[in-house]
Formats: structure tokens, sequence, C-alpha cells
């Protein structure tokens, strides 16, 4: 009985260096842009800025990943608009930088952004070049609806090394570059 138990306990141990020895997962910038890109299409809404109707639709996505050593993902886009105004539509494009702090969701294995902030915003639109500044709340708004239920980057539990390690309670990390996952209680 005492060669039973020493053999479990045994096993215990050889399984839980195991987990120690599980590498990093990591999304790179790279992949986290081909997530979005695929996303793009559904970029498209109808929305009411300052009380003018417009048909918003995004054109491209660039991402950076812990820009100076942060723990934040900054997202530029660049969209074009049709605003509607006194029965006339008048093309326009505007581009958006936000910031936002990565949330791992483990339920939906999916990286989410929040608390999403403004960086930069600008518009051309019949003559007019200048910033979002006045309307700067309404397309937080629209950015942190979309984000929120939309997210950034699922991992693909197909992948078996993906499919163990979100077996097991996962910390996320930001890092100037890339997202990476580990098992809980390991640090890299």
């Amino acid at each position: 009985m005492r060669k039973i138990g020493l053999f479990i306990l045994t096993i215990l141990l050889v399984g839980c260096s195991q987990l120690g020895q599980m590498p990093v997962y990591s999304v790179s910038e790279t992949q986290l842009e081909q997530m979005i890109s695929q996303q793009i299409p559904e970029l498209t809404r109808q929305a009411n800025v300052a009380g003018i109707p417009l048909k918003l639709a995004v054109d491209s996505m660039a991402v950076k990943i812990g820009p100076d050593n942060s723990d934040l993902v900054q997202i530029n886009t660049a969209a074009s608009a049709t605003l509607s105004l006194f029965g006339l539509t008048y093309p326009a494009s505007m581009q958006l930088q936000v910031e936002g702090a990565p949330y791992y969701d483990a339920e939906q294995k999916a990286v989410f952004v929040r608390s999403v902030k403004l960086l930069d915003s600008s518009i051309e639109a019949a003559g007019y070049r200048g910033n979002l500044t006045p309307v700067t709340n309404e397309l937080l708004q629209i950015v942190n609806q979309f984000l929120a239920t939309n997210p950034v980057y699922k991992l693909d539990t197909s992948d078996p090394t993906v499919k163990l390690l979100t077996a097991l309670p996962i910390n996320m990390t930001v890092q100037q570059g890339r997202i990476a996952f580990l098992p809980a209680g390991k640090s890299r």
C-alpha cells in the first residue's frame, strides 16, 4: 500500500514539474492585425454623431501591442464615412487612434479591449480638414460598443498547445510587440 501511495505521489510531482515547463503562447502584432482584418467587413455601422446620420465603414486597422512598454494596445483605424446632411450626402475619410487595455475572457477563450480612450482623430470632408474633438464621446461610444462584443483575438483551441494551456487557469501579459499567455503562477 505504501508503494502505491509513493507511486501516486511521484506521478503528481512529475505532472506538476511538467506544467512549469509549458511553453508560453504568444500573439504578435501581425497575428492580431490578421484577426482584426477578418472582421473589417463587419465594421460597417449606421450611426448618428452630433445628430448627423452617417454610415461608417472601416477600411484598415493597424495594431501596436505594448507601445512604450505599457500594458495597453493601440489601434489605428482608417475609415470612410458618408454624412447625410440637408438631403445631401458627403463623403469623408477619418483617422482614429485609440488605446485600451486587453482583457482575456477565459470562457470565450478570447481577448477583448476595454477602457478605450481616444488618442488622436482627424477628418477630411468636403474641403474641411480637422480633428473630431466635438464628437469624441459619441465616436468612443461606437468604438467601445464594438470592442466590448467583438474579440480582437480568439485562441485557436484546435492547436494542441493552446488546448492544453486553456484547460488551466491562464495569466495574460502584455509585452512590447506581443500578448503572452502562460499558466497561472508562472512568470516570464
